[in-house]
């Protein structure tokens, strides 16, 4: 079970040991023999994440554009989901319009894990991209797919689903990437800022900078790698 982001409160990326070809087969049938499933027709989970994922995805954008307008430094991470973000609204505007509304209700779901209510295929998506650092290539897909039917037949609408829930797991795990820019943004804004009232205070009163300090203290700012390098 992946454990969520103390600060952000988002999971983690999807990452998890990288698997070889056969390795990953085999890991196939331990996620088929796995999972539990049932039928909801009342099930519209993926739908609402997806517009979630875009809502937070276009707040990280406008943070980071914000950033640049105020001549921050930002990482290559950040510089490229500014570069390459309207791919990422391409690739959204494919999710929402090969997932209409109703067709994910068809979709076998399971019981319980981490992503329970959610149809199999999207655990399978998850799985495969996590284990091999979101790099999916065609060998690796079908070998995955046909290891996991050895246990357990995927139904049609499942099988055609297959593409559109990795475009999905994918736009899921930019998000949680995402989180992590957004909060090295915050910090360094936070570092920036006590760090100006610090040379502030001793260029006018030197006495009292340890009343800043302690200001600081109080705070209790994130002690992370971002915030103590900026500072």
């Amino acid at each position: 079970m992946r454990s969520e982001n103390n600060d952000t409160g988002e999971r983690p990326p999807l990452r998890s040991e990288i698997f070889t070809k056969e390795r990953l087969e085999a890991y196939a049938v331990i996620v088929a023999k796995r999972h539990e499933i049932f039928f909801d027709k009342n099930s519209e989970h993926l739908l609402k994440r997806l517009a979630d994922n875009e809502n937070y995805l276009l707040k990280v954008y406008e943070l980071l554009s914000e950033s640049l307008k105020q001549s921050n430094n930002i990482s290559p991470a950040a510089e490229w989901l500014l570069d390459n973000f309207y791919l990422i609204e391409e690739q959204i505007y494919t999710g929402k319009k090969h997932l209409p509304r109703g067709y994910s209700k068809a979709l076998p779901k399971l019981i319980k894990g981490e992503f329970a209510n959610l149809p199999r295929v999207y655990d399978m998506a998850v799985e495969i991209i996590s284990h091999s650092d979101g790099h999916v290539n065609i060998a690796n897909l079908t070998g995955f797919v046909k290891a996991y039917q050895t246990v357990s037949n995927l139904k049609l609408g499942e099988l055609w689903a297959i593409p559109i829930m990795l475009r999905l797991a994918l736009i899921e795990n930019l998000r949680r990437l995402s989180a992590i820019i957004s909060e090295e943004i915050t910090h360094k804004a936070l570092a920036n800022k006590w760090a100006d009232e610090m040379v502030k205070i001793v260029e006018t009163d030197p006495k009292n900078l340890i009343l800043v300090i302690a200001d600081m203290a109080r705070s209790e700012p994130p002690m992370e790698s971002t915030f103590v390098a900026e500072l």
